[in-house]
Order: structure tokens, then C-alpha cells, then sequence
């Protein structure tokens, strides 16, 4: 092999892992973290001993016909501000299931009014990733499907494995 293409070759892979590093987001470490912090939220009586509950107006299940659906949302409201902690999210998403509500994932949110407000230009950030605009609700969102497989992909709002009674 000639110098230049050893060269040539080098910067190739120096490029693609500084590209992979700028493009890391979450990572299964950080989906280990979230589950560790989540474990003890299985069932709907622990996230409501934590602060976690139905707010009005959001208690119903979510559901997209021909999507997929998410769940209940139980909400942490005294943390929906400016800031996400991968170990703190701000709901846990509970699917209905023949048991009783199961937890599937959990979600980060922002509310847009808090956070544009602050005079910030671009959506938060966790570990790497945008959360994006749910412009019916007004906040920034970011699911993560860490208690129940999403066949779309662990980080996508909807799940077609989760439908609504």
C-alpha cells in the first residue's frame, strides 16, 4: 500500500469517529440508568407515592389508530421546567395490559412556553437528543421505551404494539 492511501485511510477514520462522537445521544449504558431510576415505578401506586399522577385533561390513553398507541401518562408536574435528568424523567407512560396498567416507558418533557421563554433558540437537550415539539401540547418531548419493546425504535412516541380499551 502507497503513504498516500495509508494517510487518506487514517483521516477516514479519524473523521467517522469524530462523527459517531458528535452523534452519540443515548447510549445502553444511559438506557440502564433510566431503567435502574425507573424500576420501582412498575405499577401506577408507586409513581402516585413519588408525585407522578394523571393530570386533567391528559388521563386518557394516547392512542393513533394505525400508528401505534402510548399509554397513560403519569405526570411529575413540580418537574416540568427548564432542565431533564436522564434519572429523573418527567412522566411515566403505564400500557394497558391484562394485568392492570404496566409501565412501557418513560418521557421527558419541557414545556415550550418555560423554555422558549427562557430566550433559548433550540430544543433541550438529553445526552445528545433533541427533544421534539409536540405543537398540539405545547411542550418538548422525548419517549424512551425502556419497559417495553417499540419495533419503530426505543426513542419514537409511538408504540404499535400499545393500543387503548
Amino acid at each position: 500500500m502507497n503513504r498516500k492511501f495509508l494517510v487518506t485511510s487514517g483521516a477516514i477514520a479519524v473523521l467517522a469517529l469524530a462523527l459517531i462522537s458528535a452523534v452519540r445521544g443515548l447510549t445502553q449504558t444511559d438506557f440502564a440508568k433510566i431503567r435502574r431510576a425507573t424500576a420501582q415505578f412498575h405499577r401506577p401506586e408507586a409513581a402516585r407515592a413519588a408525585g407522578y399522577d394523571l393530570v386533567p385533561g391528559l388521563d386518557n390513553c394516547f392512542d393513533n389508530p394505525g400508528v401505534g398507541g402510548m399509554g397513560y401518562h403519569y405526570i411529575d408536574t413540580a418537574a416540568l421546567d427548564t432542565t431533564v435528568d436522564l434519572t429523573h424523567p418527567e412522566a411515566m407512560v403505564y400500557i394497558p395490559s391484562p394485568d392492570g396498567l404496566q409501565l412501557g416507558a418513560v418521557e421527558y418533557i419541557v414545556p415550550q412556553d418555560k423554555w422558549d421563554g427562557a430566550g433559548n433558540t433550540q430544543p433541550p437537550m438529553l445526552m445528545g437528543m433533541h427533544l421534539h415539539l409536540n405543537t398540539t401540547l405545547h411542550v418538548y418531548v422525548l419517549h424512551a421505551w425502556v419497559w417495553k419493546t417499540n419495533p419503530r425504535g426505543i426513542l419514537e412516541d409511538w408504540n404499535p404494539t400499545v393500543s387503548c380499551p
